[in-house]
């Protein structure tokens, strides 16, 4: 069944779909931002309501914000880690309690198959060390990953052959036996590097305790009508405003300013 969903510039884009047992399957899923003017009022709002700011929601800044981004992420969209920077730079500059962020989860498997993992890794990171321990954690990764199935995750590696970067002719990295059964490759990595327990972060990406909450973000943002990476949604005046793609800088700072007015 085609979906499409025409969102209100100048946030959006607009992406063909289609709904496949279940399963939305992007015509392009990494989103870069379509061109739009500053300083303009959004208008709009998601094709359906997502949960407000939840008790345990990942979040920067005060849940009660006159303004709060909830952002809907893959780890290893290419855009997703330009966008995290552009996000980071928004918390930098508005001081005090105007501007809040909620992380919530995107991965999109269809092109970036270690995507659900490794956003189980930021839960699991969370599970052990709390907000702050997610936030090191998530920066970590994108920090630290290439981007579009890049990272090194051990057994989870999907496929087992690290790709090969079309530039050089390079594999993005070097493939490593796996140290044990659950060894999970740079994300154990990253986890000891935070003072995590390493054999309690691998058995929670073994069990796969937290793949349901993955599995409930990303449904939430493709009922809000996102079509592709990033995806977010602003939670303004009662509003609920969709914006579509890595948003540079300048264009977030020019609508967010309009709504703190």
């Amino acid at each position: 069944m085609q979906n499409a969903q025409k969102l209100l510039l100048p946030f959006s884009v607009l992406i063909a779909g289609a709904l496949i047992a279940g399963t939305i399957l992007f015509v392009n899923q990494d989103k870069a931002a379509a061109p739009v003017a500053t300083g303009t009022t959004p208008t709009g709002t998601v094709a359906t309501p997502i949960r407000g700011v939840q008790a345990d929601d990942h979040i920067i800044g005060q849940a009660n914000a006159p303004v709060v981004i909830v952002e809907y992420s893959d780890p290893e969209c290419p855009f997703c880690k330009a966008f995290h920077q552009t996000m980071q730079q928004i918390i930098a500059t508005y001081s005090g309690n105007k501007i809040a962020w909620v992380y919530r989860h995107f991965p999109i498997p269809q092109l970036h198959p270690k995507g659900p993992k490794e956003a189980e890794a930021l839960e699991c990171a969370q599970a052990q060390g709390g907000n702050d321990m997610f936030w090191k954690f998530t920066n970590k990764i994108y920090a630290t990953t290439n981007s579009n199935n890049t990272l090194d995750d051990g057994v989870y590696n999907t496929p087992a052959t690290a790709p090969t970067d079309p530039t050089t002719g390079k594999p993005y990295y070097i493939q490593k036996t796996p140290r044990s059964a659950t060894d999970a490759g740079q994300l154990s990595d990253i986890a000891v590097s935070l003072g995590l327990d390493k054999t309690k972060f691998e058995d929670c990406l073994a069990q796969g305790t937290y793949a349901k909450r993955v599995q409930t973000d990303e449904a939430e943002a493709i009922a809000a009508g996102g079509n592709g990476t990033p995806f977010s949604v602003i939670l303004a005046h009662g509003q609920q405003i969709p914006v579509e793609g890595a948003q540079p800088f300048d264009v977030m700072k020019g609508l967010l300013d309009s709504l703190l007015k």
